[in-house]
């Protein structure tokens, strides 16, 4: 039995993860093992620390419900997620729409509505959302579809209610034969990540102000092409070059038009955005 000690165990604990089948996991693993080591190592980790650290871990797991992904929210915050998206957006000869965070609050079960629906419920709708699908050759793609939620005139997503029954600001719409989407909704609005929690805590020591820029999320999908999953942000918001999460970059930042002529709903002042998809090869 060998004499273990700082510089030795690292490779002790690889060997014996050697007889791995998967490659793959294998070598994410592997190299797990040793940034983890080095990273103790470096910051001389105490034992006090490491108890910190895994309670931390706890709470963070202990706070993630059906509408609250409070390691999602982890991720975020500490950029891991979108350096995840921006290498994953380079990968292959295609270009399409970046990618953006997928946030904790993301609900797959949403109404599919018709084209032009609103989202709102029973309040005004106060513009249009509406746009393109496209290949990575500008073609248009018909029957693609455009899943979205957003927060409400409180800054708050549906699922964060108390009195939170059904979906509100959420959809799922398919475009046209043009490529088409359209749907009537609210300005969303800037907000504070859930401060209320470990992660929330994390940020609050590190005297950061856990502001979000106001956006809409997507989630776009076609047969054949890789989904998309991003969000668009909106134009003079100032916490757009401080967002909280990352998620933020010029290319998905856009403004609303007073009078667009374009318009496919005339009378609503109005916010388009056209996404690519890459083909799935």
């Amino acid at each position: 039995m060998k004499e273990l000690d700082p510089q030795n165990i690292t490779g002790v604990v690889i060997d014996q993860m050697s007889s791995t089948p998967d490659p793959r996991l294998r070598e994410v693993v592997d190299s797990l093992i040793r940034h983890l080591h080095d990273f103790v190592r470096e910051v001389k980790l105490t034992p006090e620390e490491l108890s910190d650290g895994l309670r931390f871990l706890t709470n963070v797991g202990q706070t993630c419900t059906d509408t609250r992904q409070e390691f999602v929210l982890l991720s975020e915050v500490m950029g891991i997620e979108t350096l995840v998206y921006t290498i994953a957006d380079r990968l292959g000869e295609e270009h399409g729409t970046p990618t953006s965070i997928l946030g904790p609050f993301y609900v797959s079960n949403v109404p599919n509505l018709n084209l032009g629906a609103s989202i709102v419920g029973e309040r005004t709708p106060e513009l249009v959302f509406y746009g393109q699908v496209t290949d990575a050759h500008q073609r248009p793609l018909s029957n693609a579809s455009v899943e979205i939620w957003q927060t409400d005139e409180d800054g708050l997503y549906d699922v964060q209610r108390p009195e939170f029954s059904e979906s509100d600001l959420r959809g799922r719409f398919y475009t046209n034969d043009k490529g088409m989407y359209y749907f009537k909704s609210i300005l969303p609005l800037g907000y504070s990540i859930p401060m209320d929690g470990p992660v929330g805590k994390l940020v609050s020591a590190q005297r950061r102000h856990g502001m979000r820029p106001a956006h809409v999320h997507y989630i776009v999908n076609a047969p054949g092409f890789k989904s998309l999953t991003t969000a668009i942000y909106l134009e003079d918001d100032p916490y757009l070059n401080s967002d909280t999460v990352f998620g933020v970059t010029q290319s998905l930042v856009a403004a609303v038009k007073e009078d667009d002529r374009c318009s496919p709903m005339p009378g609503l002042p109005t916010l388009r955005f056209d996404f690519q998809l890459r083909s799935d090869t």
